[in-house]
């Protein structure tokens, strides 16, 4: 349509728009949170919830207490080990489509526990991150700018059937949980989600 004439229509409260950004609006500000903290990011994930921050102008207040009901997995804290199974089965168990961000700098490397033997050195190891929010802890805008990021995101997402799309979602939910063996998890990494770069040796 002729922006002129989208901009005529406006002025008389008539708004266009496709099915597609309608879908993508309705999504994107209609986040549901699943419910759970690992460590002290979790706190400034709490704060950002309430009245000070106030999520809920952004549609995402509703945290829900399970993975079934949730499409937003905010892994606030660090993430040892022998969580990370569990987080692994929460998000498997959130219907698609479903979204994470990595909150803090234990969630993305490790942290200052990185070089520690129980904790895992970035949740992006085992499930896909669309946002990294860096900071020890982040602050509440930090979070804010995350849910942005991710409608940002989200708003440029197709209703149009991908067969590439498809495929990578079905190989996601094929991967494993995560096992306890005899002294690290197995596997280590799923190789489809993490490839890290190479290491140049002078």
């Amino acid at each position: 349509m002729d922006e002129g004439l989208k901009s005529e229509l406006q002025k008389a409260g008539i708004f266009t728009t496709t099915v597609n950004d309608l879908y993508n609006w309705g999504r994107g500000n209609s986040l549901w949170p699943l419910q759970f903290g690992l460590a002290c990011c979790a706190i400034e994930m709490i704060a950002t919830s309430m009245s000070r921050y106030d999520l809920a102008r952004f549609g995402a207040e509703v945290f829900r207490p399970s993975p079934r009901q949730a499409d937003l997995m905010i892994v606030s804290g660090t993430v040892t080990k022998k969580m990370a199974p569990q987080v692994v089965r929460l998000f498997k168990q959130m219907p698609s489509p479903k979204y994470v961000i990595a909150m803090g700098a234990c969630a993305i490397s490790g942290g200052p526990f990185k070089q520690g033997y129980n904790v895992l050195k970035g949740i992006d190891r085992y499930i896909p991150v669309d946002v990294h929010i860096p900071g020890c802890p982040p602050r509440p805008e930090a979070l804010l700018h995350a849910i942005m990021t991710l409608q940002r995101k989200i708003a440029q997402d197709t209703l149009h059937p991908s067969r590439r799309k498809e495929e990578e979602a079905e190989r996601i939910a094929a991967l494993p949980v995560p096992e306890h063996g005899s002294h690290d998890l197995l596997p280590p990494k799923h190789d489809v989600l993490w490839h890290p770069e190479p290491v140049q040796r002078s």
